[in-house]
């Protein structure tokens, strides 16, 4: 049962990062794909984590090199450079925040966003 429930934390989690990414790229780079955002999400998600596991434990420095290769992801993945690249981040940390806040308000989940870092 818990390998069911972790798919299913997995594939919320993914889904409401992506939504939250995609949200950002249609406002921000005016590009209108899901799954290309949910691929984004992935990839971001795994250089959070990597990158983290790397030099996270680095006080200050550390969060802030990770946050920019998330960011280089995301600029990579999109349009508009780096600009463009923390107006998506923004974005998709907002989009995310508020599903999970309104999701947790109705006692229906309380995950965290897979592809969106600090949400």
């Amino acid at each position: 049962m818990a390998l069911i429930d972790n798919i299913v934390v997995f594939l919320v989690s993914l889904l409401v990062g992506t939504l939250g990414i995609y949200v950002g790229a249609r406002i921000i780079a005016h590009v209108d794909n899901f799954s290309y955002a949910a691929l984004t999400a992935l990839i971001g998600a795994l250089a959070w984590f990597l990158t983290g596991l790397l030099v996270g434990w680095i006080p200050f420095l550390g969060i802030l090199i990770t946050l920019l290769v998330y960011l280089a992801v995301i600029n990579w993945r999109y349009p508009g450079g780096w600009i463009n690249a923390t107006g998506i981040a923004l974005v998709a940390w907002i989009v995310s925040f508020v599903v999970l806040y309104a999701l947790a308000a109705f006692n229906i989940f309380a995950v965290e966003a897979l592809g969106v870092p600090g949400v």
